[in-house]
Order: structure tokens, then C-alpha cells, then sequence
């Protein structure tokens, strides 16, 4: 090993200082380490020896020493210039050095040897007891100072331990307190969750309940048949945030894309808000131009639905809302501001994020979970874009921009064919429904559509109905007694006389999982419920039914 890499310890490898002599006598060298290992034991030390100045150099860089004792007069390099040399190297510049000399020297000399790093002098002939008290008051100075510097190692040891517990006790405590927010956070939003619910179902009942009243006029049952549709949809919607942003936060929406111009999609969705009322009573300043993405129309609708629905319900009435559509470089934008009600700075960072936006929401008036925001933002970073909010904070209106990929515009395609003004008569449709009111309630809107209806509440009779009526469409809910729907499409499939019958599935699961099962087991599509009677009619290949304004 290379001596400059050894320990800095190695003077204490053997637990015991080591003590240097250093003369080119051999007489005198011999008699100065016999009297030193005299006391060797008693007083804990070894002793170590050197004939010349470059010997005793090469023995310092071998080890660490507590005392050299040096003799002054030596041919080649004397102890004067042994000791300077020595006191050069930066590991061995605090060895104390007592100088040995056959004759008393003058002041001068003294002077030089102290100059020269002397920590004491011995005049031959040595006396041994003075010899012995200089080395002990060094071995017990080389002592004290290891078990110092081994108190110090051991408190620094201690200090790094003491840290780690604390960085780890820190580190705990933010956990905790995190996981106390998000506890809170959690809590907030589902009392704010059952609040939400209540709130519909509480006018659904209601309304239930005034139309079965004797007095209850035709008006009067027809506002709260309107008040019971509404409310439902409502509920529909809340039902349909919780699961979108569960399936986007868990990676399991897939994306049906295709190009889509943002200014149309756009458009379509002010409409609606305008069939329904909500824009009324707002000014709305529109500039969509014309840009195209590749994306889901679907998800697309969802994200400018709710950002839309955010500036309404947020902004008082008589305020002013701005919906735009443009580019920027190789991005679509969608922007949406308004002079709402703002976001103050201690909100504006979090608007995105789940739970944190339902504990500290900008205004509880208007109802929601404020969940919608969470769910934008998911949607469009599986779009591959960005989306950003800026408010210059409470009563001072805000911004949301959408930025999307921006991509080719779509091949216009042929127009299709017209439906003959003497259709066929509506086919027959096979329900089968084991919720005897759901399936009382579908039945009857089919019947009012003209659609001749034939109904089983179980798999094994659903499939027996099949066979021996052959309607056209079966429409047929998952979770069925006897066997369940996944079953009844196989068992329809696999026969003849049935193969080539529509088969659409009807189920509370959303998931992307639920819909590849559904269609491995041969259906031809997959509606979820509440089944929207204008999605249901589309399904089956009619045109949506029109409908008034709700009131």
C-alpha cells in the first residue's frame, strides 16, 4: 500500500503510540531504545528507531508517532534539517520533536531548534528519569488527544444518527399531515357527494309524489315530469364525472379518435347549452374558427362541456363570457374566459386537482362537485395536450386555455344515402330487463317510439323468447339471474336461427375492460345506463326524437 494512503491512525493500529529515536550512533541509539522499553509496559508505548535523517523520513511516512527523539549532530542530513523536513509533510507537521546534543547549547542553537520545530531539548549523557518524564508527558498528550479525537468521531456519528432521525421524523410528520389534508379533503368531498345527491333525489321525490296528488292539474303534472327528467340527467352527469375521472386517473379510458374540427364540436356544444337555457341571460362572444385535432368527439365534448358549464356557473348573470378557437404554432387553443367571480392566488394553483377544489370551492351556491376541472385536465393529457388557468384573482373573472396537437383536416366524405319516406314498419325488440321497474319504464318509451316490445326478466327465458319470436333487436342487461348477459349473447350467437340478431348490451359498468368484454361476448354495442332515449333510439338506428327546452 502506498504510504501516503495509509491510515491517519496508524501510530494507534497496536492500541499504543509509538516513539521514534533517531541517532547515528549505534551505541547511543541502542541505549536510548533500551532505557525507553524499560517503561515500555508501564507506560504504554512502542519504540521504533532510525540510523539517519533519511531513515527516520522514511519510518514517518510509515507511520504516525507521538514523540521523535531526534539527535542533532548526524552526517548527510543533520537532526536540524531532519526536523524541517519532517515538519514540511502536512501529516506529520504536529509531531512534537525533542532534540538530543552531545554538547550544551548556546542560545543560538536553541533558537534554531525551536525554529525548526523543537518541542524540547535532552543533553547527553541522558538522564533517565528525565527521559522518562518527557515521554510519558507526550505518550499521555498522544492518548488524551486520540481519545478525543475518537469522542469527536463518536459525536459526530451521533450528530449524523441524530440527524437521520430527525429528517426521518420530518419526513414522517409531513406524510401525516399530508395524509391528514387529504383525509379532510376526502371527507369534505363526499359530504359534499351525498349533499349533491340528496339534492336531486329530493326533487325527484317530490315530483313523484305531486303527480300521484288528486289535485294535481295536467300543468302541474307536467312541470314536475319535467322537473323529474332534469333532475335525473343531473344525477346522470354527477354519476358520469365520478367514473370518467376514476377511469382517467387509473389510465383506463381508451380514446375513439379521429380528426375533429374544435370550432364545430364547439358550436354543437353551445347549442345545447342554448336549447336548454343557460346561456340566456349572458353575453356570449364567439370566434371559432375553423381547426382541426385527432382525438375522441366524445371526450373533446367533455372537456369544452365543462369548461363552458364552469364560466356559466361561475360568472353572475349579465356578465360576459368568451369562447374562442385558434392556433398557435403547431397547437389548437380553446379558450374560454369570463368576468365571473375569479380565483383567488391561494386556489388558482390547485383548480386541478382532485379533492382539493370540492374543500375550498370558489362558490357552493351553484351545486357540482368541482370535480370537473380534475377531469379536464386528465382528458386532455391523454389528448397529449395542456391545459392552464389564470385569474387576476377574487370578482376578477378567469381563463382557461386548452392547448391540443394540431392535425390534418378529415376527407369529406360522401353523403349518405337518404332514408326512404316509406320505411319499413319498426322491428321488434326483445327486453330483457330483471329490474321490473327499468324495464316497465324502457319498454314503455319503445312502445310510445312504435317499436313492438316483447319483455323477460331472466337470462334462460330471455333466450327461450329469442328463439321462438326472433325479434330483430334484444336488448339485454348484464346482470341477470339464471344465466347473465354475456351468456345470453354467446348462447344467441351460436344458433342459426338467432346468429344475425342485433344484440345491444345494457349495464352500470363504463369501463373500457366491461365494453371489450361485452363485445367478445358477440354484442353489437354497449350503452350504459340511464340510457338516454335519444342515445337508445340512435342505437336502433332512428333519428333523436326532438325535444322542447326543459323549463
Amino acid at each position: 500500500m502506498c504510504p501516503d494512503k495509509r491510515s491517519r491512525n496508524d501510530v494507534f493500529t497496536t492500541d499504543k503510540p509509538k516513539i521514534l529515536v533517531v541517532n547515528d550512533d549505534a551505541a547511543s541509539l541502542l541505549a536510548l531504545t533500551s532505557l525507553l522499553d524499560q517503561w515500555a509496559d508501564e507506560t504504554g508505548y512502542t519504540v521504533l528507531s532510525a540510523r539517519s535523517g533519511q531513515d527516520a523520513l522514511r519510518q514517518v511516512l510509515l507511520h504516525d508517532f507521538a514523540v521523535i527523539i531526534l539527535d542533532v549532530n548526524m552526517p548527510g542530513m543533520d537532526g536540524f534539517e531532519t526536523a524541517e523536513a519532517i515538519h514540511q509533510r502536512a501529516r506529520s507537521a504536529d509531531i512534537p520533536i525533542i532534540f538530543v546534543t552531545a554538547f550544551l547549547a548556546d542560545e543560538i542553537d536553541r533558537l534554531k531548534a525551536y525554529q525548526r520545530g523543537a518541542a524540547d531539548f535532552l543533553f547527553t549523557p541522558v538522564i533517565p528519569q528525565i527521559l522518562h518524564a518527557k515521554v510519558s508527558v507526550f505518550v499521555a498528550l498522544a492518548n488524551k488527544n486520540e481519545q478525543l479525537r475518537r469522542q469527536t468521531e463518536d459525536l459526530s456519528q451521533r450528530t449524523l444518527e441524530l440527524t437521520a432521525t430527525n429528517e426521518r421524523l420530518m419526513r414522517e410528520i409531513e406524510d401525516r399531515q399530508a395524509a391528514e389534508r387529504t383525509s379532510h379533503a376526502k371527507d369534505e368531498f363526499l359530504a359534499m357527494l351525498g349533499h349533491e345527491l340528496r339534492n336531486p333525489l329530493s326533487a325527484i321525490s317530490s315530483a313523484a309524489a305531486l303527480i300521484d296528488m288528486p289535485g294535481a292539474g295536467l300543468e302541474t303534472a307536467s312541470r314536475a315530469r319535467q322537473i323529474i327528467g332534469r333532475q335525473s340527467q343531473h344525477l346522470s352527469r354527477i354519476v358520469d364525472d365520478l367514473l370518467d375521472l376514476s377511469r382517467a386517473m387509473s389510465g383506463k379510458i381508451l380514446l375513439a379518435r379521429r380528426p375533429v374540427d374544435m370550432a364545430s364540436l364547439v358550436g354543437a356544444c353551445l347549442d345545447t347549452f342554448r336549447a336548454t337555457g343557460r346561456t340566456s341571460g349572458y353575453r356570449i362572444d364567439v370566434d371559432l374558427a375553423p381547426n382541426w385535432v385527432d382525438g375522441d368527439p366524445t371526450r373533446l365534448e367533455q372537456i369544452a362541456t365543462n369548461l363552458i358549464d364552469n364560466a356559466l356557473k361561475y360568472t353572475p348573470a349579465g356578465g360576459s363570457i368568451d369562447i374562442r378557437i385558434g392556433a398557435e404554432d403547431d397547437e389548437v387553443l380553446l379558450t374560454v374566459s369570463d368576468t365571473g367571480v375569479g380565483i383567488g392566488p391561494e386556489l388558482l394553483p390547485h383548480v386541478f386537482d382532485v379533492f382539493v377544489q370540492g374543500s375550498i370551492s370558489l362558490d357552493r351556491a351553484q351545486g357540482g362537485l368541482g370535480i370537473g376541472l380534475s377531469l379536464v385536465r386528465r382528458l386532455v393529457e391523454l389528448h397529449g395536450g395542456s391545459v392552464s388557468a389564470t385569474s387576476a384573482g377574487g370578482g376578477a373573472g378567469s381563463c382557461f386555455t386548452i392547448r391540443l396537437p394540431r392535425a390534418e383536416p378529415a376527407e369529406a366524405s360522401a353523403p349518405a344515402a337518404s332514408v326512404s319516406e316509406t320505411a319499413c314498419a319498426k322491428p321488434a325488440v326483445l327486453l330483457i330487463e330483471d329490474n321490473e321497474d327499468g324495464r316497465e319504464m324502457m319498454a314503455t318509451m319503445l312502445d310510445v317510439y312504435g317499436y313492438p316490445v316483447l319483455q323477460s326478466a331472466d337470462g334462460l327465458d330471455g333466450v327461450q323468447q329469442a328463439l321462438t319470436q326472433l325479434p330483430k333487436v334484444a336488448l339485454v342487461d348484464i346482470g341477470l339471474p339464471g344465466i347473465d348477459g354475456y351468456e345470453v349473447a354467446r348462447r344467441l350467437r351460436a344458433n342459426p336461427e338467432t346468429r344475425a340478431m342485433r344484440l345491444i348490451a345494457l349495464t352500470g359498468y363504463g369501463l373500457a375492460e366491461d365494453q371489450r368484454r361485452v363485445l367478445e361476448a358477440g354484442f353489437d354495442m354497449h350503452l350504459v345506463k340511464p340510457v338516454d332515449i335519444a342515445q337508445l333510439l340512435g342505437a336502433l338506428g332512428e333519428p333523436a326524437p326532438l325535444r322542447a327546452a326543459a323549463g
